[in-house]
């Protein structure tokens, strides 16, 4: 498989949401996405960058950005987490893993000395035409989303 890179077309998706339907990267067609995957559900970092894009998320609106997270947690988590912290925007599963290999997300982790394929915190940004304009490999929770807010709203 090719490294994704920018000026690509983003890979299409189809992913079950926490609102109860599938969602589509093709519903997103001639409008810009903030595709955000991140590790796992009620972790702190994640639950700082998801509260951070919420916090944000009328910023990158007005920008005219839609976001998007994605993580390998069940839906029925999923809808826990954005009860739990009052997110607004959607949370997709893929729990098969099919949507964080199209993006390379998945990469050898160690955690206690203990060795496991886990998500490493990336971000694409996918422009109207649906190209990759911005990749955010292995970034940081706590300043990522002020990041993306500095660099897209130039």
């Amino acid at each position: 498989m090719d490294i994704l890179q920018i000026g690509d077309k983003a890979p299409e998706f189809c992913l079950p949401s926490d609102g109860g339907k599938n969602i589509s990267l093709s519903d997103y067609a001639g409008k810009k996405v903030i595709l955000y995957f991140y590790p796992k559900d009620d972790t702190s970092g994640c639950t700082l960058e998801a509260r951070a894009f919420q916090a944000h998320l009328n910023d990158f609106r007005q920008l005219g950005y839609a976001v998007l997270g994605i993580s390998r947690d069940s839906l029925s988590k999923h809808c826990k987490f954005r009860d739990k912290n009052d997110l607004t925007f959607p949370l997709l599963s893929d729990e098969d893993e099919t949507v964080c290999r199209l993006y390379d997300v998945l990469k050898e982790k160690s955690m206690y000395g203990r060795k496991y394929m886990g998500i490493e915190r990336s971000t694409f940004i996918i422009d109207e035409n649906g190209l990759l304009s911005h990749i955010y490999r292995n970034v940081k929770a706590s300043s990522h989303v002020n990041q993306l807010l500095e660099e897209l709203g130039k």
